[in-house]
């Protein structure tokens, strides 16, 4: 008996699923999911096969044709839920399983139609990474297991239904509702699975791309999205024809709790992307890289997460850097600096959490997740590319893609595969120190630009009185004075934050980077004028990249951590669960 997947009941010793048939019927009214699923395994099986499940009501399992069979349902484990067994007789190459979803899914956030942007009907999507597919299907819910899929989703009329999937027809069902299904050819791991309904409008920005969003946010999308189509062409320069077929995407309620999530053929994206200067579509440029890192070949477990994570951080910067240039590139690689210092911070007294091969055991995935396997990740792959040089590192990336196509993978097998192709690279860039040893090694590649260097020094020269000209200030970008921002001390004067404002009309950006980015610093120095601002911004939006600084911010001092709890109680009916997760872990860190 093997578990490859510590937050898995998947035994290896089962046979793996191919195929998921799905019907949904979304019941706004029950905030639930009547649901049936058939699992297609491609031959014969017989005896035990467990599923997961987690808050699942299971309502009926059987063979098609041949009837019911037995089952049951485990005790919840807290962070696993329960297995569902099932004995299944001799001859079996298909099962059944009808339910109904917990109101409290953490896959589903149902929205009510004051939550939307147009205020008109209510609004429902799904977010199954890390280990949430087991709350809206029964299945085996770890990426070793791939099924391809077809779904047929009912809803009510005058609402659609997209999906992680291609789109198969739709049609009034004659009661008030209608059903749309979708085609799912290429096997994904249940992460991947992905629904959304809602009112929706779409505009083609290629033959192969599309943005959908809420009718009065999809123009505005269409725009800062415009130029996809060319970063799908230099992506392909990179990995490959794209595998996928078509690369659609759609716009989100503010409360997403991500900045993006890689769905494919249905890129999931927050509306917090929409600065109105496309200064944050590099967001999209990291999406579209999971197409191959992550998608196409994919972690075994979330204990092998950098496998995704750190080598779409590294494709994200080489794509910006064809697309605008080596100080681009640069200046992307010191933000996520930023990000990886944060949360190197943050686990500071967890060091087995800062390691890239993880050992997750009896550890929530969500608990885990920062910015350590992007970034710590990607500068590994970095290293790697430096010590082999960028045009053999480019033919080893191909190889890579090609021989591990739609599978999953442990570090391991990365491990081999990279001693076959690249002999003696992991030694020379010290690998073992990434995978195994907390903290960012000493050896770890450095990113410079003239650029970045002048932006540094000029931060470094603000406790002593060093600010920046108007005509420096006029030839800023977007990303430049974020750096900036990122690098000015923790803690600032309020009048160094009437200064900021003043001079670079920091409390009115649409650029939600730079806004958060500038409240947290007006936030931990009490200054005053920034709470309606950041109240604005709490009670608006759930994305956790910018709920966790800002409540951190405000819970550290005494005087403003009664208004941290006073927004959060406001605000968190509209977070999704993830995001009430860890506000509630930032509130009660400052509160022990």
């Amino acid at each position: 008996m093997s578990f490859p997947d510590p937050h898995s009941y998947y035994n290896s010793a089962q046979p793996k699923a191919r195929r998921l048939r799905l019907k949904l019927g979304v019941d706004f009214d029950a905030k639930r999911i009547a649901g049936e699923v058939v699992l297609e395994f491609g031959r014969d099986i017989a005896g035990l096969l467990d599923l997961d499940t987690k808050g699942l009501e299971i309502k009926s399992v059987q063979v098609p044709g041949l009837g019911p069979i037995p089952w049951e349902l485990g005790e919840p484990d807290a962070i696993k839920g329960s297995r569902l067994r099932l004995d299944v007789p001799a001859g079996t190459h298909e099962v059944a399983v009808t339910y109904l979803t917990a109101t409290d899914a953490m896959a589903l956030q149902w929205l009510d139609a004051a939550q939307t942007e147009g205020k008109v009907a209510p609004y429902l999507f799904s977010q199954c990474q890390q280990i949430h597919a087991r709350t809206m299907v029964p299945c085996q819910d770890t990426p070793v297991v791939r099924v391809a899929y077809q779904a047929e989703v009912t809803v009510p009329e005058g609402l659609t239904a997209v999906m992680s999937a291609g789109p198969a027809g739709d049609e009034a069902t004659g009661d008030g509702r209608h059903t749309f299904r979708f085609t799912m050819p290429q096997p994904i791991p249940s992460y991947l699975l992905a629904l959304a309904v809602g009112r929706l409008a779409c505009r083609d920005l290629s033959p192969r791309a599309r943005v959908w969003a809420e009718p009065e946010t999809v123009d505005a999308a269409a725009w800062e999205f415009a130029g996809v189509e060319d970063m799908i062409v230099k992506a392909e320069g990179l990995f490959g024809t794209y595998p996928w077929d078509r690369y659609d995407m759609l716009v989100l309620p503010p409360s997403f709790p991500y900045g993006g999530m890689e769905n494919p053929r249905m890129t999931f994206l927050t509306p917090t992307l929409l600065a109105g200067d496309r200064s944050l579509v590099d967001v999209v440029a990291h999406e579209l890289a999971h197409s191959w890192t992550g998608n196409l070949v994919t972690n075994a477990s979330m204990e092998h997460f950098w496998l995704n994570e750190g080598f779409t951080v590294w494709a994200e910067r080489k794509i910006l850097r064809t697309l605008h240039g080596d100080d681009a590139a640069a200046l992307g690689w010191a933000m996520g600096q930023k990000s990886l210092e944060d949360s190197l911070a943050r686990f500071q007294a967890e060091p087995h959490l800062t390691v890239l091969r993880m050992h997750l055991e009896g550890i929530d995935p969500d608990d885990a997740f920062s910015s350590i396997p992007y970034e710590k990740g990607a500068r590994l792959v970095a290293a790697l590319e430096r010590e082999v040089g960028e045009e053999r590192f480019h033919r080893f990336l191909r190889d890579y893609m090609d021989a591990h196509r739609f599978t999953s993978i442990t570090t391991e097998q990365f491990c081999a595969f990279v001693e076959a192709k690249l002999p003696g690279a992991l030694e020379a860039v010290h690998a073992r120190t990434y995978l195994d040893e907390p903290g960012l090694p000493a050896s770890a590649p450095q990113f410079r630009s003239a650029q970045l260097d002048t932006l540094t020094a000029l931060a470094e020269t603000w406790v002593a009185g060093g600010r920046p000209t108007e005509s420096q200030i006029q030839g800023w970008s977007t990303n430049e004075l974020l750096v900036y921002l990122q690098k000015l001390p923790r803690q600032v004067t309020q009048a160094d934050c009437l200064w900021l404002d003043a001079h670079f009309q920091l409390m009115g950006r649409g650029n939600h980077e730079i806004l958060v980015e500038w409240l947290t610093l007006a936030a931990a120095a009490d200054y005053e004028p920034a709470f309606p601002r950041i109240s604005e911004v709490l009670l608006r939006v759930g994305r956790m990249k910018y709920l966790r600084p800002l409540y951190g911010a405000l819970a550290a001092t005494p005087r403003t951590r009664a208004l941290a709890r006073d927004l959060f109680a406001a605000a968190s009916p509209g977070y999704h669960g993830l995001s009430r997760r860890v506000v509630a872990s930032v509130l009660e860190t400052y509160e022990k």
